[in-house]
């Protein structure tokens, strides 16, 4: 299990917690940030183990997005990692969830501050918690600045249009109920309890068939922007084959036994 100064990774049963470890620069994105997260995010692909991922982060802050400092060429550390940037151009992307869709289920867990590129990493989750008083935003219009990390494209698949325009054109502020109301988070919890509502999401996850989970966590994104026709042809070529693997033959047996399936990596 790896991590950096960072980036904490860590396990809760079956669930990787990755923590962005910033929090004295509200977990804004520094090189050893984005080097940690995309070896998380590599990590629970590749351990069949990992049923689900909580990505949080530390202090009283999510992540409050581009560390400006970096960006105006003042050095902020972590030049050790330099060769792995060199060696792939587009680790941060990845890391940011712009260029890679981890294919077990990433819940978001929000405390603080999640703007600007905390937003655009937000919209790169699937399942979304955050305490009342949380703050999420796209700022960059505000600074001179485009949210390359995906909005423009992303924020008005995922709510409505009307809303997307508004938060991506004033780089105003929106406290946790707003986002929950345009549909940008799912739930809103007392602060300092994301995390554990998270958690217990996940859990709810890890009991499932991860064979199932998986599939049907591909099939909500593969058929996203296709016709209904080609996505129902997608959902039957991808959903049936999961009827004749070990987990569904288990699950079966657990429904006529009246017991919780045990469900494990064939």
């Amino acid at each position: 299990m790896g991590g950096t100064e960072h980036l904490d990774i860590q396990r809760e049963g079956a669930t990787l917690v990755l923590t962005l470890n910033r929090p004295e620069a509200k977990n804004a994105l520094s090189l050893p940030m984005l080097v940690g997260l995309y070896d998380g995010w590599v990590e629970a692909d590749a351990d069949d183990s990992i049923r689900s991922v909580v990505f949080t982060g530390a202090g009283d802050s999510f992540c409050a997005g581009m560390d400006l400092k970096a960006l105006a060429g003042k050095d902020t550390g972590g030049e050790q990692y330099r060769d792995r940037l060199t060696a792939d151009p587009d680790l941060h992307w990845k890391a940011m969830l712009r260029h890679h869709r981890p294919r077990k289920p990433v819940i978001a867990a929000v405390e603080g501050y999640c703007v600007a590129g905390g937003t655009e990493m937000l919209q790169g989750t699937d399942i979304r918690v955050a305490g009342e008083s949380a703050t999420f935003g796209l700022f960059e219009v505000k600074r001179g600045l485009f949210p390359i990390g995906g909005s423009t494209v992303r924020l008005q698949r995922q709510i409505p249009r009307t809303h997307a325009l508004e938060m991506l054109l004033t780089g105003r502020p929106y406290t946790a109920r707003e986002a929950a109301g345009i549909g940008l988070i799912g739930h809103v919890v007392p602060d300092g309890t994301a995390r554990a509502k998270a958690l217990e999401i996940a859990e709810l996850i890890n009991t499932c068939g991860p064979l199932a989970v998986e599939a049907v966590k591909a099939s909500v994104y593969q058929t996203a922007e296709m016709t209904e026709t080609d996505g129902l042809a997608a959902e039957l070529k991808r959903g049936w084959p999961i009827f004749d693997t070990a987990d569904a033959k288990e699950g079966a047996r657990a429904f006529a036994e009246k017991r919780s399936p045990d469900y494990k990596r064939a």
